[in-house]
């Protein structure tokens, strides 16, 4: 096999270890019941013999009841071994497959937020569903056929063999032979079948995109431009997968082969010793059920191989995934949690992506219970601040603490206990609106969700939901508005009660009505906390605490809303751009813009201003 593959025995090994050895006992017992279940299959040809010679040929009386009962036995021992082990191997199969998703998503569910922005949705989703069925499906075949099969493969060639032992030998003259034609397959199922799972993963992606952005792909008239896409994934996929399964069918194919030119030798050979009476015709057809009950279990049995190859390549690429590393993980021996209100403070702190360098040598201080303010262009690095705090990632110079406690120095689920965010994308699971708030939570009394709903504004709509709190929201809370997204949103933020609280631009998505009560429940919520806010709109932070401007990942002035206005610069620029004169921007980066000018106001003196604008943004 290819160096660029992992070894059989590596995979099986994880397999084992991971997975089947949790339930040796059952598989033990399931073994047993396959070894009587192939033996019996030997019984049958047996009987033959006696059945022709000892009933047909000679006629015996005596003979045809004991030669009957033994053949019932065997169908009856037969039947209780297929059923039980089949049972035994289904309940076997879930629970480790079951074992095995949860394992992946524990783990997947854990890795830093730079594994999933290399890994869309779609590949892990394909990764965790299909690749885990599809393994599960080969170490069953494998077990089967090294039980069931190979038993019933041993105890006819036994019979086969009592019959004569040249004609067995005869028979099995084409094993030789599939030798290599076998291992050329098997290198070719391997390489097809990894092909096929790579573009399952591309089919789930594309999947994943449409289904999440059905509403632009529907207003940009995109469905036949998505479709397109798709179904070109689709044929290649395809494609694919047909060329695994001829690799796969081919080993049985070679197996026929084989057993033709096997049979072909035996009845030249043996029909000669039949014709001069060195055999009788119970000893003939003995032999040859024996060798007509081989072939399934030699078909199924070379064709394990192929199986096997496009389970292995579904096992490599989910033995990649659970051996990932996780680097952002908690220290050895961590420091507890700060006490109280806490100071956020960056020093000195430098951060890069491969070639873009996103903060540089920034430093700032958000103070204890006050509220601070980031401004700034896209791209000037304000979100990759709040990802610093929480530890999605790491600083590569720097050191950010919080009341003096460096963030990688805590446990990362104590660090994450201190934050409470909000953002622009309220994160709505498909349940219930009362199982979006408590998130799992049963400590929560019936009166302090209401205390909690109340200020935040979900008791103004929640008489309007068909089954009050246990109205599902859909998916994405698509069944709520924007403004009852966000306040279910802050409802959390409320109970969580922690003493930092982030809002990365919590109302730039709403219209001014919903806005002014999104603005009323986090101006409550903001209370007593260390409060860091993300603000393309003006009018929001008009009474911050601190206002800090960034751009380019540095910190070029920072002070209260007048002072920055007396001071010019870019934020009073900034401020001109949004209100002076009638003129109203939404959002300062330019996405969703709305400009409404006075006819008095001069064209030139806009335009120069917007020129003087883009250079201090930009450069």
């Amino acid at each position: 096999m290819s160096n660029q593959y992992m070894s059989s025995r590596t995979l099986l090994r994880w397999l084992w270890q991971g997975y089947l050895r949790h339930h040796v006992g059952l598989l033990a017992i399931a073994v047993f019941f396959m070894l009587v279940e192939g033996a019996s299959v030997g019984g049958l040809s047996y009987m033959m013999q006696p059945m022709f010679d000892l009933v047909f040929v000679n006629g015996s009386s005596d003979a045809l009841l004991w030669v009957s009962l033994a053949f019932f036995g065997i169908f009856v021992m037969r039947g209780i071994s297929s059923v039980t082990q089949k049972v035994i191997l289904a309940t076997i199969n879930q629970r480790s497959e079951a074992h095995m998703r949860t394992d992946m998503l524990d783990r997947l569910i854990h890795q830093d937020a730079s594994f999933h922005q290399i890994h869309p949705p779609g590949f892990l989703i394909q990764r965790v569903q299909s690749d885990v069925a599809a393994i599960n499906q080969v170490w069953q075949a494998i077990i089967t056929g090294s039980g069931r099969d190979v038993a019933q493969l041993i105890a006819v060639l036994a019979v086969a063999i009592s019959v004569d032992w040249r004609w067995t030998a005869i028979m099995l003259i084409g094993v030789p032979l599939l030798v290599l034609p076998l291992s050329i397959v098997q290198r070719y199922v391997r390489k097809k079948a990894s092909q096929a799972r790579d573009l399952g993963a591309v089919q789930a992606t594309r999947l994943d995109e449409v289904f999440h952005g059905i509403v632009p792909i529907k207003l940009n008239r995109l469905e036949d431009y998505q479709s397109n896409r798709y179904r070109a994934a689709t044929t290649a996929f395809v494609r694919a997968q047909i060329r695994a399964a001829f690799g796969t069918s081919s080993t049985s194919g070679m197996v026929d082969l084989m057993a033709g030119l096997g049979v072909m030798c035996v009845i030249m050979f043996g029909g000669r010793e039949i014709i001069e009476g060195d055999k009788t015709v119970g000893e003939f057809m003995s032999f040859f059920t024996a060798i007509g009950l081989a072939f399934d279990p030699m078909r199924r049995l070379a064709s394990i191989m192929g199986v096997w190859q496009t389970a292995a390549a579904a096992m490599e690429r989910i033995k990649e995934l659970m051996d990932a590393p996780i680097t952002l993980v908690s220290p050895e021996h961590p420091q507890p949690a700060p006490t109280g209100l806490p100071e956020i403070r960056l020093d000195k702190v430098n951060l890069s992506y491969g070639e873009a360098h996103i903060l540089r040598d920034l430093s700032l201080v958000a103070e204890a219970g006050k509220t601070t303010a980031l401004v700034g262009a896209s791209g000037a690095g304000k979100s990759t601040i709040f990802n610093l705090l929480t530890r999605l990632v790491d600083p590569q110079e720097g050191d950010v603490t919080i009341n003096g406690v460096a963030v990688g120095d805590m446990e990362i689920g104590d660090l994450r206990n201190l934050f409470s965010v909000v953002t622009q994308d309220a994160l709505l699971f498909d349940e219930t609106l009362k199982e979006n708030v408590l998130l799992g939570r049963t400590d929560v009394s019936d009166e302090r969700l209401a205390e909690v709903l109340d200020a935040a504004h979900v008791s103004d709509f929640l008489h309007k939901m068909p089954d009050g709190l246990e109205t599902r929201v859909g998916p994405r809370g698509s069944a709520l508005s924007g403004g009852q997204r966000q306040r279910v949103v802050i409802a959390r933020a409320i109970l969580r009660d922690t003493p930092i609280l982030l809002l990365d631009e919590a109302t730039s998505a709403l219209d001014a009505q919903s806005e002014k009560v999104v603005q009323k429940a986090l101006e409550a919520l903001a209370g007593g906390r260390t409060t860091i806010v993300i603000a393309h709109r003006l009018s929001t932070i008009r009474s911050a605490d601190k206002i800090i401007v960034m751009e380019r990942g540095r910190v070029m002035d920072s002070g209260r809303h007048d002072e920055l206005l007396e001071r010019g610069g870019i934020y009073a620029d900034l401020y001109r751009l949004q209100f002076q004169d009638g003129m109203t921007v939404i959002d300062t980066e330019g996405v969703s813009a709305q400009l409404s000018r006075s006819v008095e106001r001069d064209a030139n003196e806009r335009a120069g201003l917007l020129r003087r604008f883009a250079r201090r943004l930009f450069g």
